[in-house]
């Protein structure tokens, strides 16, 4: 049986994949996996559980049996455990936790997965951050997204804003340094684009010219099969910049 088929969306934090990666799912009408919404959800099981984040084992056990689901309406609900702990994951500790235990081998490998689970028909669409190079390296469809580092962190910055949070940019800029630094240089699943994946830099796109950037690198024929609707006219810049 021919396995479903799967485009991931890898790229550093606030590059907009996530919110790219939900309009192209919706488009196509095949499932979401945001990866990255996993490992927040780890960061919060373990600290309810008085794990030590320290103790790379112990946070693997967490991983391993915490029970977590996607819930995909007009946004996307996560669920550990049966509770929605959605709104728990935006925090920036909760952000700084989750890029911490993300450079444990032992959390990798006990997510992996639960991971890839979620390819089931008629497709799926992985936002993540190793997605095209560990977790579905035999996925046929991989886009590399990426904006400056300032960029970035001005979305991150304006996002938190919108939420009513005290925050400073140059210590969302520092942090997000920091974040792509502890990326790109972990021994297991570094930050880095697939061989063979389109890069698309976002900085200065609106949400619906990098959606329609993605849709375009999927062949007609695929396209066809899942339903594509058409551009969503989604008012695209501020939506991505808040990604």
């Amino acid at each position: 049986m021919t396995e479903a088929p799967v485009l991931t969306i890898d790229g550093p934090s606030g590059a907009g994949k996530g919110t790219v990666s939900r309009l192209v799912a919706r488009r196509l009408g095949w499932r979401f996996l945001d990866s990255g919404a996993i490992y927040r959800a780890l960061a919060w099981a373990a600290r309810r559980r008085g794990v030590d984040l320290n103790d790379a084992d112990a946070v693997a056990r967490v991983a391993g049996e915490m029970e977590l689901e996607f819930i995909c309406d007009d946004d996307v609900k996560v669920l550990v455990d049966g509770e929605d702990v959605t709104d728990r994951l935006q925090t920036e500790e909760c952000g700084r936790i989750a890029s911490k235990i993300a450079a444990y081998p032992q959390v990798r490998r006990a997510l992996l997965d639960k991971q890839r689970a979620f390819r089931r028909p008629p497709g799926l669409v992985a936002d993540g951050r190793d997605m095209g190079t560990v977790v579905f390296p035999d996925a046929p469809y991989k886009v590399f997204l990426t904006a400056s580092a300032e960029e970035r962190a001005r979305r991150r910055y304006l996002q938190l804003k919108a939420q009513g949070l005290d925050v400073n940019l140059d210590q969302i800029i520092k942090d997000l340094e920091e974040r792509d630094r502890r990326d790109r240089e972990r021994e297991e699943s570094p930050l880095v684009p697939a061989k063979d994946a389109v890069v698309i830099d976002s900085s200065d796109l609106s949400i619906d010219e990098v959606v329609d950037r993605v849709l375009a690198l999927l062949p007609e024929t695929v396209k066809s099969s899942s339903g594509a609707t058409a551009s969503s006219g989604s008012g695209g810049e501020d939506q991505l910049r808040r990604n």
